[in-house]
């Protein structure tokens, strides 16, 4: 595992070198220096990943992400979800996931989990699942809200990549560890309303011009609104459970 680790840890920072990409990073001394803990991050697009794992890269970490385990089936990521230790999750029978998620934050890892467990198409905070709250509870180990905000302009639903040397800004915020006592419903609003400040202040410190699609209505920019984003998700969900009977009605004909 460590040597692959290591070899993605120089090809993500030698790819942030080559789009130019800025990444600032604040509150770092709030990731444990030792120590499990569940890092609850923001997900508004494909990449957030990056930055965030690269903010553990930074305090001298290294971060197991929960992933979909529909992933694996690409070569490449089933390769490296082997290597890196990451946590494949299937989303009908999560429990075994859970259970390796809870033992590797005993055994003193952070492991990085989406509460929204899809991206934000509004860019706002959607509802929280309760992962994370119970992850935190089982293992007794801190939560450690992060925010990513930038990343979206590289990689995100609906939209067009924008790679290569765009030089895009991204903004990494760490708050400090949340202690996960009282119920898991107290745990999670908490950490949603921390987050969700934590997420404003980012946004309202980030240059953004007017009708921007990846700024949120609530700035001024042309992203739908939560409610709006919801009919979205709702409508793709829809879209995919048509396409897939439409598949089990092939295979039975």
């Amino acid at each position: 595992m460590e040597p692959v680790f290591r070899s993605l840890e120089i090809a993500a920072g030698l790819a942030v070198r080559v789009t130019g990409t800025r990444i600032t990073f604040r509150g770092l001394d709030n990731i444990p220096a030792t120590g499990g803990a569940v890092v609850a991050i923001n997900h508004t697009g494909y990449v957030d990943f990056l930055p965030a794992a690269l903010a553990a890269t930074e305090r001298g970490r290294r971060m197991r992400f929960m992933l979909k385990a529909e992933m694996g089936r690409v070569k490449i990521v089933n390769y490296l979800i082997k290597h890196t230790g990451a946590i494949p999750v299937d989303r009908k029978a999560g429990a075994g996931a859970y259970s390796v998620a809870v033992d590797s934050l005993r055994h003193g890892e952070l492991v990085g989990v989406y509460p929204e467990a899809t991206i934000s198409r509004s860019f706002e905070l959607k509802e929280f699942k309760t992962g994370a709250a119970r992850m935190a509870q089982e293992a007794g180990v801190p939560i450690v809200p992060l925010i990513v905000w930038g990343a979206q302009r590289i990689w995100t639903k609906d939209h067009p990549k924008s790679l290569g040397h765009k030089k895009i800004p991204v903004t990494v915020v760490v708050g400090e560890p949340l202690v996960a006592t009282g119920s898991v419903v107290e745990v999670d609003a908490l950490l949603r309303a921390r987050m969700s400040t934590m997420l404003d202040r980012a946004q309202r410190d980030y240059p953004a011009p007017a009708g921007a699609y990846w700024v949120p209505q609530r700035l001024g920019g042309s992203a739908p609104t939560p409610a709006q984003a919801k009919q979205l998700d709702e409508a793709e969900l829809a879209e995919r459970a048509r396409k897939r009977a439409e598949r089990e009605a092939t295979g039975r004909t």
